[in-house]
């Protein structure tokens, strides 16, 4: 569904991930609509086409995909594209929404009730503009029934792999995801993109270097004292500011970081769970085993199992493998 401000990849990557899957024994024919049928500007000025108007699309739909608009607020103040989301979603096997297009989508009221993902920065918004819908601000994508949402932008790969994988099967979607050298299943949240984001802006410089060094090296000695040493004040003085600026304390970031540090790791290498452990910073594997349970609900080896990719051959990648 093409609307004036949509976010070009929301759309393209999608397409390219149903047209790769046609490569592989699917099916699919894709249709792009507009609600007049004519050319829609996306947010970053290029012109897409419309294959047909909404009402020339026909009544059984396979899959509704509806883009988002970094500018959400004119789409949901959009009477027509309202009405015709909700005709077309009733009529829909299912209806997928990718980052901001949660928001038409929950304007009509078919999200109500229901858990929905967004991009993390949006989350905060579409909780607050529609409070009857159950926003998840860290899955790349949420099921709910025949209700689909993605978080940002690239996730709407995640999206349609996830449906691709449902209607033709895990191996036709593992090889659409090596084809487009993406992750079948993207390795954590969306808090693996915003643990250094995600805090507020801190105001003062001993707080931002802090920030900087523990993301920069996870695995260096970020005791407490050691970073007060390095910022230049005392333990007491910078645990008070990191609390008032980033809303956490530091040891919370360090392990966060370390954390992130090691989904990284064991989903882009082979490496032992003691380097892993290691390189991220938590010293041992024992450490990294209880964080990972307590944060994630897993261990270390059920995550890398769960999540990682085709491995690479130590000297050159296989042409098989996905990055």
């Amino acid at each position: 569904m093409l609307y004036e401000g949509v976010q070009l990849l929301d759309v393209a990557g999608p397409v390219d991930a149903f047209t790769t899957a046609n490569e592989h024994g699917g099916r699919y024919v894709l249709k792009t609509a507009s609600l007049t049928g004519g050319a829609v500007h996306t947010c970053s000025g290029l012109i897409l086409g419309a294959d047909c108007a909404v009402a020339e699309l026909p009544q059984d739909i396979g899959t509704l995909i509806v883009p988002g608009a970094p500018d959400w607020r004119p789409a949901i103040l959009d009477r027509d594209l309202r009405r015709s989301l909700t005709e077309l979603a009733m009529g829909a096997r299912r209806t997928a929404a990718v980052c901001a297009g949660a928001f038409p989508l929950a304007a009509t009221g078919l999200l109500n009730g229901r858990r929905a993902a967004t991009h993390w920065e949006f989350a905060p918004s579409l909780a607050h503009r529609f409070p009857r819908v159950r926003v998840d601000s860290d899955s790349i994508f949420v099921r709910d029934d025949n209700f689909y949402t993605s978080a940002g932008v690239t996730s709407g790969i995640d999206l349609a792999l996830a449906l691709i994988e449902e209607d033709l099967g895990a191996d036709t979607a593992r090889e659409v995801a090596r084809h487009l050298v993406v992750f079948l299943a993207r390795p954590g949240g969306q808090s693996q993109f915003s643990v250094r984001s995600r805090v507020r802006h801190p105001r003062t410089p001993p707080v931002r270097a802090v920030l900087d060094r523990v993301t920069e090296d996870p695995a260096d000695d970020h005791t407490l004292e050691s970073l007060a040493r390095r910022a230049g004040v005392s333990p007491r003085h910078l645990t008070r500011l990191f609390r008032a600026e980033t809303g956490t304390s530091p040891a919370r970031f360090v392990e966060q970081v370390r954390l992130e540090a090691a989904c990284t790791l064991l989903v882009s290498g082979t490496d032992a769970m003691d380097t892993v452990a290691r390189h991220a910073g938590f010293g041992s594997p024992e450490t990294m085993r209880r964080v990972f349970q307590r944060e994630l609900g897993v261990t270390p080896g059920a995550y890398r199992d769960r999540f990682s990719t085709t491995a690479a051959s130590p000297h050159r990648p296989s042409p098989d493998s996905a990055d």
